[in-house]
């Protein structure tokens, strides 16, 4: 009575250890996501991944150009008269980040995880700026971009 005890115990701790194997397995082959960059008016947020990371490691220029050029960018609206809001994870603050607006530095470099600018920044000619739309992006890195993060704002009133 006794052995079959142990040895039903035993086929539980060996199918246990397996399934547990199992999971950790399935999980490593999961890719890490990348940091989430936000930017926020009033009370609308917009949040996004980005394809542009290479896990702290320089993206190379080419891949960097072709993603500010990229046409799957996600928008919002600014009434120039709102403050914007910028919100990085800590992941992206760590290395340093600054604010592109056409590709041309907006900001210095930052190690904060919050930033704001006056919505009338983003559609002032003196700043670059032209017609109703701009392309703001997030730039990880100051001499070695580890990733960038763009959006699209679209002048609203």
């Amino acid at each position: 009575m006794t052995s079959l005890r142990s040895e039903a115990r035993r086929r539980r701790a060996v199918a246990t250890l397996g399934a547990v194997s199992a999971g950790l397995l399935v999980l490593s082959a999961c890719e890490k996501p990348t940091p989430m960059a936000t930017v926020t008016v009033g009370t609308n947020s917009v949040s996004s991944e980005t394809d542009c990371y290479n896990d702290g490691k320089a993206v190379p220029t080419a891949e960097l150009a072709k993603c500010l050029k990229s046409k799957d960018i996600k928008s919002i609206k600014v009434d120039p008269d709102e403050t914007v809001r910028f919100g990085v994870d800590p992941d992206i603050a760590d290395k340093g980040w600054t604010i592109l607006m056409n590709g041309q530095p907006l900001t210095d470099t930052s190690t904060k995880t919050y930033r704001t600018i006056p919505g009338s920044v983003f559609f002032n000619a003196q700043y670059g700026a032209q017609g109703n739309t701009t392309v703001v992006s997030i730039q990880q890195g100051e001499t070695n971009v580890t990733g960038l993060w763009s959006f699209k704002l679209t002048k609203d009133a």
